[in-house]
């Protein structure tokens, strides 16, 4: 563990130093984002815009009472919508790959991505709705759940798509990047 000296102390007769172990936070989240230019600049600021919403709404949604589910639900739906009328149905995944991680959307993220035949591997390295909840004074749990959230948009569209999704590593898990895989069925 981490340990930290908070003050020298005198007690019954002994001078003491109170060591204090201070609990690591599990999900610190690292987000930097790198300087792509205003046109980046712009788009990650129209995320975050979206991402304050979002967030908003949530907490609205909360202090009524709800849980989180009609939050998964919503942006499931919205993710099945583009999958059914956004994307091109196809069985060439090298057109899904062109479509889901066009040249903004990865400068935006700071994306790395590979893809075969058959798989889709990419890893963010920076995501403004993060950034944009954080702005707003989201928890870094907070943070994990609008994170988990927010992905029902991606599984969605491999739902309609006829993928399998699978999310690794996040960014709001406190994890370096974010691992998204897409695998045909």
């Amino acid at each position: 563990g981490y340990y930290n000296v908070i003050s020298d102390m005198y007690i019954d007769g002994l001078y003491s130093t109170k060591i204090i172990k201070l609990q690591e936070e599990k999900n610190m989240i690292k987000n930097k984002p790198e300087d792509r230019g205003q046109h980046i600049e712009d788009l990650r600021n129209a995320f975050e815009h979206r991402a304050a919403w979002f967030y908003l709404m949530y907490k609205e949604a909360k202090k009524r009472g709800l849980d989180d589910e009609f939050a998964h639900q919503a942006i499931l739906e919205c993710g099945r919508f583009h999958g059914e009328n956004k994307y091109t149905h196809t069985d060439d995944f090298s057109v899904f790959h062109k479509e889901f991680v066009n040249d903004n959307v990865n400068r935006v993220f700071q994306m790395e991505d590979t893809c075969t035949d058959h798989e889709l591997s990419v890893d963010f390295h920076y995501c403004p709705l993060v950034a944009a909840w954080k702005k707003l004074g989201a928890t870094d749990e907070e943070c994990s759940v609008l994170c988990d959230i927010a992905m029902d948009g991606d599984r969605g569209i491999c739902e309609k798509m006829g993928f399998d999704f699978h999310l690794g590593k996040t960014i709001a898990n406190g994890d370096d990047i974010c691992e998204v895989r897409i695998k045909k069925n």
